[in-house]
């Protein structure tokens, strides 16, 4: 096992079963890609290899920069503090708007610039001061035994395992996954099949599943962003429906982001999302129950800080990812009417701020 997990081209997974004498099934999501020996998944990254199911990223990277927690985006995660963010290749859908689609459209494993331990990774988050480590870039369910393998790796330095995800997974697989993670930010794309299917190449009802079963079966920190494209999920009847779902079966306390789209990948002629469209949808889900709503890819200090939502004072004051006010206690209450405020807090801000800073792990150390 150990030579394979050096190989990243041979690297067993778990989730398959045999056809029949030549095709072997991937059961790590709704695709179920029925694959003959040398031919790859959906996802680029899992292929048919001596007889089983292998991955082809593990040990590698796309490359390694600290963030701010919210630009995950996590605003009720520990805010304030650095993450470790990485990527591989691939991607097990095929979103039309993709915003990094350089990496999560790869066909090319050459793209994993960076050889990486989970050992290795987990030192660097250490060493860095960063609080945690982000599956992020490309999805990690795709890639989920070098992102478990990491995160167990990141408890021995008491540093926390972030997913970046669409959620695109099967129930078995979900439940390993998400057993590593402590907090996720899932894409919740649209809320209309029809969106799904002709524009990510997936279907809604997983999603929905997923998001459920975390919020109902787990105890992983959960917060939603739906990147707002113009004329395709941006209606008000949708935003409707899709917040109203959100209160009734995941909780008013399960914050919500609604981002901007810019022109990428093969929706070119599509235009940006204008910061109206972005506070409409942030006015309906505080109407609807939501407490907690954010605009994201703006400038926009008032919908991007956090208010608490029993007295309406200002708590968390952020401007581009700087806070600037914090008004909580130390057990993450408001300091004015001691309401709790829903998430992971410490008893103070991090001040990690804006900085978006590259780092490069030396392989060995």
């Amino acid at each position: 096992m150990d030579e394979l997990k050096a190989n990243a081209a041979y690297f067993p997974t778990k989730f398959w079963h045999k056809i029949d004498e030549q095709r072997i099934q991937c059961d790590l999501c709704p695709h179920f890609c029925q694959l003959k020996a040398g031919q790859q998944g959906l996802c680029f990254i899992r292929a048919h290899h001596n007889e089983q199911i292998v991955l082809t990223s593990y040990g590698r990277s796309s490359g390694f920069c600290i963030d701010p927690i919210e630009k995950k985006p996590l605003n009720h995660f520990y805010p304030g503090t650095p993450v470790l963010s990485f990527g591989t290749a691939g991607c097990n859908l095929s979103c039309k708007f993709c915003q990094n689609w350089d990496m999560s459209k790869s066909r090319e494993i050459d793209i994993l610039a960076q050889q990486a331990t989970p050992q290795e990774i987990a030192r660097l988050a250490y060493e860095s001061g960063c609080k945690s480590v982000a599956y992020t870039y490309n999805d990690p369910v795709i890639f989920m035994e070098y992102a478990i393998d990491i995160a167990r790796a990141c408890r021995a330095y008491d540093i926390q395992s972030v997913a970046v995800t669409a959620a695109y997974i099967n129930e078995q697989p979900a439940k390993e996954f998400f057993s590593y993670m402590d907090a996720a930010n899932i894409d919740l794309k649209a809320f209309s099949e029809k969106f799904y299917r002709s524009l990510t190449g997936g279907h809604l009802q997983t999603v929905l599943d997923t998001l459920v079963y975390l919020k109902q079966q787990t105890d992983v920190w959960i917060e939603t962003t739906t990147l707002l494209i113009p004329g395709k999920n941006d209606s008000i009847d949708e935003i409707d429906r899709m917040t109203k779902w959100v209160v009734k079966h995941l909780g008013a306390d399960v914050p919500m982001h609604f981002s901007a789209f810019s022109p990428n990948w093969k929706m070119m002629e599509v235009s940006s999302t204008p910061l109206s469209t972005l506070l409409r949808a942030r006015q309906i889900a505080l109407d609807n129950g939501i407490h907690y709503v954010y605009t994201g890819n703006v400038h926009d200090k008032s919908s991007a800080s956090t208010y608490c939502h029993h007295c309406g004072k200002l708590l968390i004051a952020r401007d581009c990812y700087e806070l600037s006010q914090w008004h909580l206690d130390e057990q993450g209450c408001c300091q004015y009417c001691a309401t709790p405020l829903a998430g992971f807090f410490a008893a103070s801000a991090g001040d990690w701020g804006a900085r978006r800073q590259a780092v490069r792990l030396i392989s060995g150390k």
